[in-house]
């Protein structure tokens, strides 16, 4: 399932136009984002939490030439499933 998809599912419940549709689709992924670049967690109950991870500068290797890199400290995006999601694919 991609964007397109979520946007005709939402259009199938909701009615309306396909722009509107795909405007509230646009206007949650934006929520989402906006929210985890302030570091702040977005939690959907029944699927799960977003969150924002620090992760601390290491030495990787380059597996073209086997040479040792610096890789920066950064922040990530790290999602924790809740345990409906979890049971509901089992």
């Amino acid at each position: 399932m991609n964007k397109s998809s979520i946007v005709d599912v939402v259009h199938g419940v909701l009615g309306g136009t396909k722009v509107q549709a795909e405007q509230a689709v646009e206007t949650v992924i934006e929520s989402i984002i906006n929210t985890l670049k302030k570091g702040e967690e977005v939690s959907i109950a029944g699927l799960g939490i977003f969150a924002v991870k620090q992760r601390k500068a290491r030495k990787a290797r380059n597996p073209r030439t086997g040479e040792m890199v610096d890789v920066a400290a950064m922040k990530v995006p790290k999602f924790r499933a809740a345990k409906a999601l979890k049971e509901a694919v089992k």
